[in-house]
């Protein structure tokens, strides 16, 4: 089962690239005294996918406190991604939300990050100064993505808040301690 898995995951690799011969395979030339020239290998361009980064203005909901969201016409990233071999494209919102109590917080994507068919998403999440008092604030942002159906993972760097909303998403404190376990990462966005 694990050599099958192996061999899928081979194949998913290599289709997802686009990969083009730059030069052509030289073997050498050998005669019957065994004395030999010089060879040359074959050398190759792998790309990983065509990015274009941008911004589009969408009317989206925004939540001001708990419960109650209100529509706001903001300028929101927008990404398109042209990977090879990959078929149509969606429209994708990547949203990040975070629940907050005691004091005011922010959360910012930073940066979107590429390894084969999963993009990370990372952000940020800051405490401000202006207490909350005993209210409850969800706090957002967002990008567009215009992409192939890809695995979506979102990273947040900060303390994680007690709150039960809060579990869906995965908090770390070191994000470079993350970044360094990431197979052949693509940076495809920052911020």
């Amino acid at each position: 089962m694990k050599k099958f898995i192996g061999i899928i995951m081979i194949i998913l690799l290599v289709s997802s690239c686009d990969v083009q011969q730059k030069k052509e395979t030289k073997l050498p030339e050998v005669d019957v005294d065994i004395d030999t020239k010089s060879a040359q290998l074959p050398t190759f361009d792998v790309d990983w996918a065509d990015v274009k980064v941008g911004t589009k203005t969408k009317t989206v909901k925004i939540p001001k406190v708990v419960v109650v969201m209100e529509e706001e016409e903001i300028e929101v990233p927008y990404i398109d991604i042209d990977m090879p071999n990959s078929g149509e494209k969606e429209e994708l919102t990547l949203a990040v939300e975070a629940e907050v109590m005691v004091k005011e917080h922010s959360i910012d994507i930073k940066e979107i990050i590429a390894t084969n068919k999963t993009l990370y998403v990372i952000s940020e999440l800051k405490e401000l100064d202006q207490d909350l008092e005993d209210k409850k604030l969800r706090v957002s942002d967002r990008v567009i993505i215009n992409a192939p159906d890809l695995n979506v993972k979102h990273i947040i760097m900060g303390e994680k808040p007690n709150r039960v909303f809060n579990d869906q998403y995965k908090y770390v404190n070191d994000i470079n301690s993350f970044k360094s376990k990431l197979k052949n990462p693509k940076v495809i966005f920052t911020k």
